[in-house]
């Protein structure tokens, strides 16, 4: 636990101060350019990989970066009036959806009924993704090769979760009016490769 504190301590007495300016300038509004939907790997950090300072990412993270189809309810919603807020609230001009090499949320995709017996929620969850998955078991002898299984399944669920996005009118309306650009990213971990989803091509290209 120490080490957390510690962590505070050298925030305060060094990147606070290199970045004392920026922080009092947002200490009344901030005005972020991309709404950032993430997986909440603890590998994954925003900031790091899009060489962001705060201020510049409105973010989401759950497991497996999912995004739940729009609609309208009194449950408490916490995805959907987050991207509902960074949208029509603060206006932000993008959307990244970001996945990542080694999910553990899209492995989970795959867990068999003693397996999710322990974690009810996250199996309610990615439900989200089920058209993913059902996508994959389609796939010949796919679960005889894990690693491609792996890459196939992350990539897919970074397009079916830019698809969902569609699903909220008010986002469908801004990007037809070409005021809202909407991406998805994958992550390779090991290597910090970035490849960027081409939707004209259909097919994710690396960012270099």
């Amino acid at each position: 636990m120490e080490y957390l504190f510690n962590g505070v301590k050298e925030f305060n007495a060094k990147d606070f101060h290199e970045h004392k300016e920026l922080f009092e300038n947002l200490s009344k509004k901030q005005t972020p350019h991309t709404l950032f939907i993430g997986c909440s790997d603890s590998r994954i950090v925003p900031n790091l990989i899009t060489k962001t300072l705060p201020g510049d990412l409105f973010v989401i993270r759950n497991i497996a970066n999912l995004v739940p189809f729009y609609r309208e309810s009194d449950d408490f919603l916490a995805t959907t009036s987050a991207i509902e807020f960074a949208v029509k609230a603060l206006n932000v001009e993008n959307i990244l959806i970001c996945g990542h090499s080694n999910c553990g949320g899209c492995n989970a995709l795959f867990f068999d009924e003693e397996q999710l017996k322990n974690i009810p929620h996250t199996s309610k969850w990615l439900q989200l993704a089920k058209s993913v998955k059902d996508k994959i078991n389609l796939e010949p002898n796919i679960h005889n090769e894990p690693a491609k299984r792996e890459w196939m399944t992350e990539q897919l669920n970074i397009i079916e979760q830019m698809n969902h996005l569609f699903s909220y009118p008010y986002i469908k309306e801004k990007y037809a009016k070409k005021e809202l650009n909407i991406l998805g990213w994958y992550y390779i971990i090991e290597t910090g490769e970035i490849f960027n989803y081409n939707i004209d091509e259909q097919r994710f290209i690396k960012i270099e």
